[in-house]
């Protein structure tokens, strides 16, 4: 992937307002930190993109579970598509549902035991796959400003 920090869109200076203008480089880095995570999560986890942003959700949290209706909120997925993507992943041994205590309509979902080894094993190389790929498409200043959000990021991430 190409180095997009000279890319004119890049400077801040066009007709967008800079709220929009930061929403687009956001996007723009998503999609490349997406693309290359595809194919690690496959090979490490053996899951889709969508499936492992599932994992992820319940990783924040992995002592406790989530109402189907909340990750599907979160991923601004629809119910039916998550329903889907629930099954695959407990048909991997990596999801259980319950019935949500006092609600018969309401499913929680929660990591297994595999699924946390899974995720905590492939952390690594995840992490450095998505540091990479976040320092292939933005400049010095969009690393600069992503070093807010994540910890020596602007360091560490500098191409050499």
């Amino acid at each position: 992937m190409a180095d997009h920090s000279d890319c004119p869109s890049t400077a801040g200076d066009g007709l967008l307002p800079a709220e929009l203008h930061a929403w687009m480089l956001m996007l723009a880095a998503t999609g490349a930190v997406e693309q290359e995570l595809r194919s690690v999560v496959k090979e490490r986890l053996d899951v889709s993109h969508d499936e492992f942003l599932v994992l992820c959700l319940l990783a924040g949290n992995p002592s406790e579970g989530l109402r189907m209706t909340r990750i599907a909120e979160l991923l601004g997925r629809p119910k039916t598509r998550l329903t889907y993507q629930i099954a695959c992943l407990q048909h991997a041994g990596l999801v259980t549902r319950q019935s949500v205590c006092g609600d018969k309509r309401g499913i929680e979902v929660v990591l297994t035991e595999k699924a946390r080894g899974l995720l905590k094993d492939a952390s690594g190389v995840l992490a450095q796959t998505v540091k990479e790929a976040l320092a292939r498409i933005m400049g010095p200043t969009q690393r600069q400003a992503m070093g807010a959000l994540v910890p020596d990021f602007a360091e560490d991430s500098a191409p050499e």
